[in-house]
């Protein structure tokens, strides 16, 4: 359950109605405007998400009527969320859900279903929270409130390890054929920020990975989460790095994912985030990540 598996199909008719996208999914980006490029691409400054200010605790609210949760998460989208040997929903999302769950003191189950029931059922009231990597975006807002993001999906460069450094200055790009799906948020991004770089589009993610493990390219520019499992996996060979840092421009990679629940329900939503906020000021969050992601996209 490794590097190929962190993409999924969404139908056509839910993207087109709610806009909902999974967050590790490359989506094409419309025209953008042009950004200052960056001087530097700096080492991630952690190996694990942290997008929580400590100078901004948020107070629990109060819980007396909250005396269940039942989160609904998708059937396979691994490592986040899929179904085990015994058909048991397990996960870094599920493990989370259960981790919210002990910090809050109340009880919980978590039902999986298909990724394109997963708001009809919220809406339904068949369930109090979705847990599964829903990207929050305008278009997701108007039908489901969100808790703060737990994570993004970074874009980031790899290299071959011979070249790859943690820090990664622009003009170290400057003719350099860089590896990236044609028609992606990536590609888009890369033309508007490094314009002395040449772009070689490809049509898949796993052809952009084989043409740099091949040295046909520099470097790849996509999904760091994506890439993260690749450099850790069996298909790269241990070809690999992470060279710079991580990118988080949102107009181009998305605001993050959130825990969404039904529209007004306010209460849980304060409590989700407290929970969330507690497990990742004690380290327990920080634990959960780095089990699941052994080579952070971070």
């Amino acid at each position: 359950m490794l590097p190929g598996h962190c993409h999924r199909k969404i139908s056509g008719l839910l993207l087109a109605l709610a806009g909902l996208v999974p967050a590790a999914v490359v989506v094409p980006a419309l025209a953008q405007p042009h950004l200052p490029p960056p001087r530097e691409i700096a080492p991630a400054p952690s190996p694990y998400p942290g997008f929580w200010d400590p100078k901004r605790r948020p107070e629990r609210p109060d819980m007396s009527r909250l005396t269940q949760i039942r989160f609904m998460t998708e059937t396979d989208y691994p490592p986040f969320n899929y179904a085990n040997q015994d058909g048991h929903p397990v996960g870094f999302n599920v493990d989370l859900a259960r981790l919210i769950c002990e910090e809050l003191k109340v009880v919980c189950t978590i039902q999986m279903r298909r990724f394109d029931t997963l708001v009809p059922a919220l809406n339904e009231n068949r369930g109090e929270a979705v847990i599964a990597s829903l990207a929050v975006n305008k278009e997701t807002r108007k039908v489901m409130d969100f808790t703060d993001p737990y994570y993004r999906v970074p874009a980031r460069f790899a290299a071959l390890k011979a070249v790859a450094s943690p820090v990664l200055k622009p003009e170290q790009l400057e003719g350099k054929k860089i590896a990236v799906v044609g028609g992606s948020a990536h590609e888009a991004y890369l033309k508007s920020l490094f314009t002395e770089a040449q772009p070689v589009a490809y049509l898949t993610a796993d052809a952009t990975r084989d043409a740099l493990r091949r040295g046909e390219v520099d470097y790849v520019f996509g999904d760091g989460i994506a890439l993260s499992f690749w450099i850790n996996g069996t298909d790269s060979g241990g070809c690999c790095a992470f060279a710079g840092g991580p990118f988080f421009e949102g107009r181009y990679f998305g605001e993050g994912v959130g825990i969404a629940v039904r529209k007004g329900n306010d209460t849980l939503r304060q409590a989700l985030n407290y929970a969330l906020f507690r497990l990742w000021e004690k380290g327990r969050f920080t634990d959960l990540w780095l089990r699941y992601f052994p080579v952070s996209p971070f």
